[in-house]
């Protein structure tokens, strides 16, 4: 980007500290009196500043008012939500708490009041809830000297009838406008700048709710969508005499907005037109790159566009995000750098403004006079660029810019309640920031000096504060940290991922063998019986490769080699076994995007299921390292003249059975907690993934273990595993599968045969019948999208998928008719491609049980869709996604694990019975409320017993060390994975006792 040279950059400092001087002298910072309303208002955001929890507990109480219908449900959330942390409020409010008693005559009267000055405080920052209203309060704008950008509210669509609704409702819009906006008297200042005439008429519009499915992981498939219905739009603009701003989201959503901006525009038809415009947010990193490279494609286009520069309005989801996923964070993370950036952005709109027209949004009056000052000194022509700000906030600012003759526009956004509290709780926290220029001018009355310095002095003055902070790095082995997703938002990642997608095919058919005591084993490659074909479930023509099937007498003598192994391993260093976990994590990410092609090929996973589940592997090396190194310290607890040591020794020979639907994290896992503990391991991968499992034996050869150490015998479960669970040489199994087979394992593992000294140790996870229960006031946009996350993530074949959702009364019409959409919006195809959502399950016969269910699922209940594969069920194990509606949860819909993308909706007259529903059956893995009710919530942590219960979110994705996993009753048997009870299940305790007296002497101790 350009920058203004030091003696323009001094003379702009001077004119916009005269600027910001004169602007401070017009503004009446006293506020309003106690008798106006809005007196009210801010009394209420400044006592909720005091304390961060009470701020909380205020936006989250306000983000669920639209949905309490009644007296008696707004007056039971309000207690709920106060009555709790009463210290933390004012008399007044901890009044209101104590009297709000549903039923009562003061409940009524304090609900009655907490409405009415809820929706005005709505009114306040949202124009209104139809046309008309909006008409009318743009109307009030112009007839105040400012004009408007209107912005439709509820844009979080999650189907693709929600997407229709979205484009048709500006369309009419644009309609309902088009003659309103001739008929208004021409203001020069609004409708005209030394270019022409400006359109009367401006929209503000969020690409993604043109897409329910739209991802940056599918930039054709979520272009080609949202563009088509864009276009409609723009069409509509140009004949109505429109101008269309496109919105800007979250980070993840900025490249792909961005190209479809460019590319749209590009198109013939649209070549020519002026009258768009895209924001730009300049607390993101990227800002000064993405504006450079508007302006090239501008000046090759040949029409100019408009660029409303704003700070942004997703500060905390970024940095959240971020810090979950543990990416970079896209925003700068000091309030001062984004004011930094904003005045360069905005002095380069200004040197460009006939290519890149400036609309400077901000509620900042240093921020507006940089910009107002640089545009003098570059002597643009009068009303070249414009000012904007939002509806509701900042009225005395809005005044003086008008006073001075300055063309503002107000984003005026405009809708319903329900989808309007997400941004009336986006701009009260905006409000009540400790950084927001309006609260510490008209709350705090900061001083004009303070306010108006320039970033740079800010930033030296941040610096000086926190100089003399020390960065240490701890000693030793850092803390663990989870394996950071792959970002397929960026390209690089995409092409990555498609290459190795390539590089993968190129080895379809290659041969497998076993691996005993250090050596390949090869079986014969003519006889049928003596390898196993591995097909991709996506195109069972395809051949992945051929696994060598091993027999019983080679897990004998697989068990023989690991039994000869263990002595020595056991007695190996710590660290050395650490260091093998260590290495195999390091090798594994320098395979990651070729280990995720493997599963996408091999188990139909979708690219971030795959890369997700390589991602885990790596956690469970670094994680169960860790764990090791603190079981290994010492544990003593001395008195005098005793020397007391508390031991782990390892148990012996592992058998390792592990599952096909996570085929590298849940085998990595399974394999690495015994290695580390110092037990030898033998194993045993299911058949539908043993070319990944023979992947992940790549993995660990290399790594100079000693013979017998790991041993590989994939094979037919019957035979091979059945063996190594009867095997009296076996001292411990760990099964990851069906509940038929855990606990057949069970039963024989309990058994003790002559010559085997020890109990089997069985860790067994056996599955479940998951459950979510959606609340009357749950968030149903979250909701939905969670529901169909569990239920259909990579076809439902998940141990912790949803296969059963109970609804309460209230939301269960809305709820099931969201959810039938959201599901029929998925789209069905091969996983290879990122476009479709739905692959296929994993074998034929998943395939055929499936339809089987399915058959007999019609017959109980109400198959409210049915997802139709279409000729790809020909050449592929396709199971559309099902939804059956008016379930008994006593059928076998409610009580039977189908393992597939099968749902079943369950109605419950109450929160009693939706938890009765829940717990009603032989699992307990994992379970899910969606609630805005504190007491709700409080009540599921003591009552919804699953091993894991999610809570306003998907059940779906455990984290190592954030989420262990694993359930109880008939889901499993064992410690919790990724958790730090993991590795004692591989372990035996003991305790050894040393008396050091001697004739009365013991030494000195520590």
């Amino acid at each position: 980007m350009t920058r203004l040279d030091q003696t323009l950059h001094d003379a702009v400092e001077r004119r916009a500290f005269q600027i910001g001087r004169e602007l401070f002298d017009k503004i009446d910072t006293s506020g309003p009196s106690v008798f106006e309303r809005q007196w009210w208002d801010d009394w209420i955001m400044n006592w909720s500043m005091a304390d961060e929890s009470t701020k909380v507990q205020l936006f989250r109480f306000i983000d669920v008012l639209p949905m309490l219908d009644t007296i008696e449900e707004l007056a039971e959330h309000f207690q709920a939500y106060f009555a709790e942390s009463q210290g933390q409020f004012p008399r007044l409010v901890r009044l209101g708490a104590n009297l709000a008693d549903p039923g009562t005559i003061g409940g009524r009267i304090v609900a009655r009041a907490i409405r009415l000055n809820a929706t005005r405080l709505g009114r306040r920052f949202i124009a209104g809830t139809n046309p008309a209203e909006v008409i009318d309060a743009v109307e009030r704008l112009r007839a105040k000297g400012m004009t408007f950008s209107m912005d439709l509210l509820g844009e979080a669509t999650i189907t693709e009838r929600e997407a229709d609704a979205y484009q048709r409702e500006y369309l009419d819009l644009l309609a309902d406008l088009g003659p309103e906006a001739a008929r208004w008297r021409e203001a020069p200042t609004l409708d005209r700048d030394p270019f022409g005439t400006l359109p009367r008429i401006n929209l503000s519009i969020k690409v993604s709710a043109l897409n329910s499915q739209f991802d940056p992981i599918d930039p054709a498939g979520s272009s080609r969508v949202a563009a088509a219905r864009l276009r409609e739009v723009f069409r509509a603009a140009r004949r109505h005499g429109a101008l269309i701003n496109i919105d800007m989201e979250q980070y993840a959503f900025k490249d792909l907005t961005l190209a479809i901006f460019r590319d749209l525009l590009t198109e013939p038809e649209f070549r020519d037109w002026p009258d768009v415009g895209v924001a730009i947010q300049a607390y993101l990193r990227d800002t000064e790159r993405d504006l450079d490279e508007l302006l090239h494609w501008v000046r090759r286009r040949g029409t100019p566009v408009w660029v409303r520069l704003v700070k942004g309005a997703y500060w905390d989801y970024e940095t959240l995000t971020a810090s979950q996923l543990h990416w970079p964070v896209p925003v700068f993370t000091q309030k001062w750098q984004s004011d930094a950036c904003f005045e360069r952005c905005s002095a380069f709109l200004m040197e460009n403004h006939r290519w890149l027209r400036p609309a400077i949004a901000s509620h900042n009056v240093r921020s507006l006079a940089h910009a107002m000052a640089v545009a003098e000194y570059l002597e643009l022509p009068p009303r070249a660029y414009e000012l904007q700000m939002l509806f509701g906030m900042g009225d005395p600012l809005k005044t003086a810019l008008v006073a001075r003759g300055e063309r503002l526009r107000i984003y005026t956004p405009f809708g319903k309640l329900l989808p309007g509290m997400a941004y009336l709780v986006r701009r009260l926290l905006e409000n009540t920031s400790n950084t927001s220029f309006l609260r510490q001018t008209f709350t705090e009355h900061a001083a004009m000096q303070q306010l108006l310095r320039p970033p740079d002095v800010v930033g030296r003055e941040y610096h000086e504060v926190h100089m003399d902070k020390n960065e240490r790095t701890p000693d030793g082995i850092a803390p663990f940290s989870n394996e950071p997703l792959i970002d397929f938002a960026r390209s690089v990642n995409r092409e990555r991922m498609a290459d190795a997608l390539t590089a993968v095919k190129d080895q379809f058919g290659r041969d497998y063998p076993l691996w005993i005591g250090g050596e390949t084993v090869a079986t014969s490659t003519d006889a049928a019986s003596s390898r196993m074909e591995s097909r991709n479930p996506a195109d069972h023509r395809t051949i992945i490769g051929y696994v060598a099937r091993a027999t019983r007498t080679d897990a004998d003598r697989a068990v023989a080699a690991a039994k000869a192994a263990f002595p020595a391993w056991s007695a190996t260093s710590v660290w050395r076994r650490v260091d093998v976990l260590f290495e195999t994590a390091a090798r594994l990410r320098t395979r990651r995007f070729e280990m995720a092609a493997w599963m996408v090929f091999e188990c139909g996973k979708q690219w971030r299921e795959a890369d997700a589940d390589v991602a885990e592997a790596i956690d469970f090396c670094e994680y169960y390292a860790r764990a090791m190194l603190q079981l290994a310290a010492p544990r003593l607890r001395n008195i005098p003249g005793e020397h007391n040591s508390y031991l782990y020794l390892p148990r012996g020979v592992v058998a390792v059975i592990s599952p096909w639907n996570f085929p590298l994290a849940i085998l990595c896992g399974m394999t690495v907690a015994p290695l580390v503990a110092g037990n030898t391991v033998v194993i045993k991968p299911a058949e539908q993934s043993s070319v990944v499992a023979a992947k992940f034996l790549e993995i660990l050869r290399p790594l100079d273990l000693p013979p017998g150490v790991v041993n590989f015998v994939p094979g037919v479960g019957e035979e091979v595993g059945a063996r190594l669970v009867e095997h009296p040489d076996v001292a411990a199994i760990t099964f990851t599968g069906s509940q038929k087979v855990g606990l057949e394992i069970n039963r024989i593992a309990a058994l003790t045969p002559p010559g085997q000294h020890h109990v089997k140790h069985v860790v067994a996870e056996m599955g479940g019948k998951n459950a979510i229960i959606i609340d009357d006031d749950a968030d149903l946009d979250e909701a939905v999208r969670g529901v169909v996350a569990s239920a259909f993530g990579y076809q439902g074949q998940k141990c912790s998928a949803c296969s059963r959702v109970i609804v309460l009364p209230k939301v269960y019409a809305t709820f099931e008719a969201r959810l039938r959409d959201a599901v029929a919006s998925l789209a069905i195809g091969p996983p290879e491609d990122p476009a479709y959502a739905v692959g296929p399950v994993i074998d034929r016969e998943a395939f055929d049980r499936l339809r089987g269910a399915i058959a007999a699922a019609r017959t109980e209940a109400v198959c409210l869709y049915a997802g139709d594969p279409g000729k790809l069920a020909d050449v592929g194990y396709y199971i559309g996604p099902h939804v059956f509606s008016e379930v008994d949860p006593e059928s076998m819909l409610g009580q039977v694990e189908l393992f597939g993308p099968v749902l079943a909706v369950l109605r419950a007259a109450n929160m009693d019975e939706a938890l009765a529903i829940a717990g009603d059956t032989p699992y307990a893995l994992t379970g899910g409320v969606f609630s805005r009710n504190p007491a709700t919530i409080e009540r599921a942590r003591r009552e919804f017993l699953v091993g894991n219960l999610y809570i306003n979110r998907k059940i779906t994705g455990a984290l190592v060390d954030c989420q262990p996993f694993g359930g109880f009753k008939l889901s499993g048997v064992g410690g919790k994975a990724g958790g730090p009870d993991y590795l004692k299940q591989f372990l035996v305790p003991r305790t050894v006792t040393e008396n050091t007296l001697r004739r009365g002497f013991a030494p000195q101790q520590d």
